[in-house]
């Protein structure tokens, strides 16, 4: 009698246990299902804001879906990732992260099989191909583009004619020139012209980037010692300093306040940047936008740059991968709609080729005095010169920081790059 109990017993167990995965089961194929979709990135005023307009979007077609966006700063995003994935622990990982142009590639190469294969999910027949390239690897496609990270020169214009100035005086200029120019804004209005992150090389990027050089060539060969373009950028960026018109800040917060509270005349960034500083309204009127300097005395620098840039990329732990492809298709890759909503508020200027048939492209801007700004960016963003960042781009940028900090100590630069060169080939294995 008992093994009869018991036969039963574990035969309605068997049958719960049944009744439950055919109930799991079809709750994970019913397109109704609730589902969140989590995802990290950065900078509330940009991708933030753009990343929660397209959940909005995608609430319409999809209501069951939820996108749940936790800020996280970028070096903090990397940090987790790389951590997570060296432990085979991806449960505390996103579906969806944004990942940084310059990393794109490593990361992937890294590790091959953390990243959901969009290949055929998502259309990138329409981004810049330099932008789709960022993250294909054997040509499969692991990322949606999303800003493309062209610099511009951002004036106040109040403070440029205040001084006698003009902001036109500011296109098509050389960095000595905007030496000479923002020692007079300096010097009439007590205004600082410029800022940046101390011990963060991104004005230099932004300098090299112009001529056409980078820390490698296109074989990947590390080129930082006898790179007379680099030295160059390194020299300018003393001058800055020497001059008396550029303010270090400690951090990123401190550097987007001097924008914010009207502390400096100027800022060269990426167009991303326009989200920090529309966020003053008490400024509207007061910004105007010129193209970047060139280096003087390297004849292959334009007036051209980018910084930054960025795409959004699927992680295969996600629990719901296809939902994640399927939403960022709809949206980044898919919604003109989307970018006429985010670009004046965030400045976000995609690279997909639809999104420019918006009105609002060339629409005046009144925060920006009436300025045309985005087809004047996108004008300047057509000009930036292609290089390659190359694997262990973030090493790089780490090896020039420190030769910087102890060339403004009174070091020597060229023995500064030499060692530089020295401490990437050694982590490659060169």
């Amino acid at each position: 009698m008992n093994k009869l109990v018991g036969a039963i017993a574990a035969l309605a167990i068997l049958a719960s246990l049944t009744s439950c995965a055919k109930k799991t089961e079809a709750a994970a194929t019913d397109p109704n299902a609730p589902v969140t979709i989590t995802v990290w990135c950065w900078d509330p005023n940009f991708n933030i804001y753009s990343m929660n307009e397209a959940a909005k979007i995608y609430k319409t077609a999809r209501p069951n879906v939820t996108v749940n966006v936790v800020e996280t700063p970028w070096n903090d995003l990397q940090q987790k990732l790389i951590t997570a994935l060296s432990a085979d622990s991806t449960d505390s990982l996103p579906d969806i992260i944004l990942m940084q142009d310059n990393a794109a590639q490593k990361n992937i190469l890294t590790y091959p099989d953390a990243f959901y294969d969009l290949t055929g999910k998502v259309d990138l027949s329409k981004f810049a191909q330099f932008k789709v390239d960022v993250s294909t690897v054997n040509g499969k496609n692991y990322g949606v583009p999303f800003d493309n990270g062209a610099t511009a020169t951002f004036l106040r214009t109040d403070y440029i004619e205040k001084a006698g100035l003009k902001p036109s005086d500011f296109q098509d200029i050389t960095w000595d020139k905007f030496i000479e120019l923002g020692k007079i804004v300096k010097a009439k209005t007590g205004v600082t012209m410029l800022s940046c992150v101390a011990n963060e090389p991104d004005l230099i990027m932004i300098m090299l980037q112009s001529s056409g050089s980078w820390m490698f060539d296109a074989s990947g060969k590390v080129t930082i010692a006898n790179n007379a373009a680099l030295k160059e950028c390194v020299k300018t960026y003393k001058a800055l300093l020497d001059a008396g018109i550029m303010k270090l800040t400690t951090d990123w917060n401190e550097y987007t306040s001097t924008l914010t509270s009207g502390t400096i005349a100027s800022t060269v960034n990426g167009v991303w940047i326009i989200g920090t500083i529309t966020g003053a309204k008490d400024q509207e009127g007061k910004w105007a936008v010129m193209n970047t300097p060139r280096l003087g005395a390297v004849s292959s620098s334009v007036n051209a740059s980018s910084c930054g840039g960025s795409g959004w990329m699927v992680l295969a732990s996600s629990k719901h991968p296809d939902v994640a492809a399927d939403f960022l298709a709809k949206t980044f890759a898919g919604s003109v709609d989307l970018y006429q909503t985010i670009l004046p508020t965030a400045g976000a200027i995609s690279t997909w080729s639809p999104a420019a048939s918006g009105a609002v492209y060339t629409e005046p801007q009144a925060f920006f005095g009436g300025q045309k700004i985005y087809s004047d960016i996108i004008s300047y963003s057509e000009k930036v010169p292609k290089v390659k960042y190359g694997v262990y781009n973030y090493e790089a940028r780490d090896a020039i920081a420190t030769a910087i900090q102890e060339y403004m100590k009174g070091g020597d630069l060229d023995k500064s790059l030499e060692t530089a060169q020295k401490t990437v080939e050694f982590l490659i294995g060169e």
